[in-house]
């Protein structure tokens, strides 16, 4: 973890910024990556969670799913996974590395202009909508990972799971995806790019 004052990059996804916006991030407030992952419920229609669905769907022919309870299955296996990735990247934090910000409480930044460019790549790839890149400076404390150490989504082992979350703690190392978790006091000082103008 290092603290001291720098500038960096922001992918801005929810609510536009504004130039002078102040921005008070402490290890108690959550962010939206946590909002995302685990306050999120997901059901079909008629209201039923997975396990009503598999239960309803299961006989001694197997699993028959309609498109809607299949989607309902497939959205909640999705976010359980990631979540799960989510976990045990913050168990690991806490029992190694807790003066780190935690992934579930910070806001996500890059160091460079071009990296933020990256992101952006990323995240129009999965049609996530980006309204701006702005630049922030940031008096407090920071940790440079690499996403790409993040553990994988997937159905590996619990225990490969830490150890490529431990992995992604020792920090970035490759340089491949760069991601810094900022909390402390954050200005917006520039708006580079507006995506809602276009």
């Amino acid at each position: 973890m290092n603290e001291n004052e720098m500038l960096v990059y922001h992918i801005v996804t929810r609510k536009e910024m504004s130039p002078g916006q102040i921005i008070n991030f402490d290890k108690n407030q959550k962010n939206n990556l946590y909002h995302f992952f685990f306050e999120k419920t997901y059901t079909n229609n008629n209201g039923e969670d997975i396990f009503k669905i598999l239960h309803d769907h299961f006989s001694n022919e197997g699993l028959k799913l309609d498109k809607e309870n299949a989607a309902a299955t497939m959205k909640y296996a999705g976010q359980t996974i990631r979540s799960v990735r989510e976990v045990i990247v913050e168990m690991v934090r806490l029992q190694e590395y807790p003066d780190y910000p935690s992934r579930l409480s910070c806001l996500y930044a890059a160091r460079s202009y071009e990296d933020a460019l990256k992101w952006k790549e990323i995240f129009d790839s999965f049609n996530r909508k980006v309204l701006q890149i702005v630049k922030l400076r940031v008096t407090g404390s920071y940790f440079e990972g690499d996403g790409n150490l993040l553990p994988k989504v997937d159905g590996a082992s619990f225990s490969k799971k830490i150890e490529q979350a431990r992995e992604y703690w020792k920090g970035n190392v490759k340089n491949e995806l760069p991601e810094l978790l900022i909390n402390g006091k954050i200005e917006v000082v520039e708006i580079i790019d507006d995506f809602t103008l276009v």
